[in-house]
């Protein structure tokens, strides 16, 4: 794998932060917690992983302290990228529910988002990751997603 890849402790530990900050929303039906962390998704689905702030500290505070990773245990970023474009989606949803004073969608939708960080977090198991190779099983073969006809 090239030197893109992630590192997986990496992804878990961004997880992590994330559960926490989503708990924090959940407890505190804050729709400018979940702005905040709407944000976080949204800066890595859609602008690249490394501006994530939680894989900077991992890189600089953690990593140096593990063992070198094999490189062939290193991620493909576009499934990780595609679930934080799905946490994106579910903490949108939180932060209008919230804000709107729809407090059952916002509590339902940060639930959501939390099960699924936290599920990455404790187990290393990525449902975004996971819907996304489904997606890319489903798509017709030679499908190009930047076929432009």
């Amino acid at each position: 794998m090239s030197a893109g890849t992630l590192d997986p402790r990496g992804v878990r530990f961004t997880a992590g932060m994330t559960s926490a900050i989503l708990a924090l929303g959940l407890i505190t039906a804050s729709w400018r917690v979940l702005a905040a962390q709407m944000v976080l998704f949204g800066m890595c689905a859609f602008l690249g992983m490394r501006l994530n702030p939680w894989g900077f500290v991992y890189r600089q505070a953690v990593q140096p302290r593990l063992s070198p990773i094999d490189p062939a245990e290193r991620e493909d970023p576009a499934p990780v990228r595609f679930s934080q474009g799905v946490g994106f989606a579910f903490a949108l949803v939180a932060t209008v529910g919230y804000a709107a004073g729809w407090t059952t969608l916002g509590l339902v939708a940060n639930a959501f988002a939390l099960v699924a960080a936290l599920l990455n977090a404790v187990f290393g198991y990525c449902l975004g990751c996971q819907l996304y190779l489904v997606l890319r099983r489903l798509a017709p073969a030679g499908a190009s997603t930047s076929d432009t006809r």
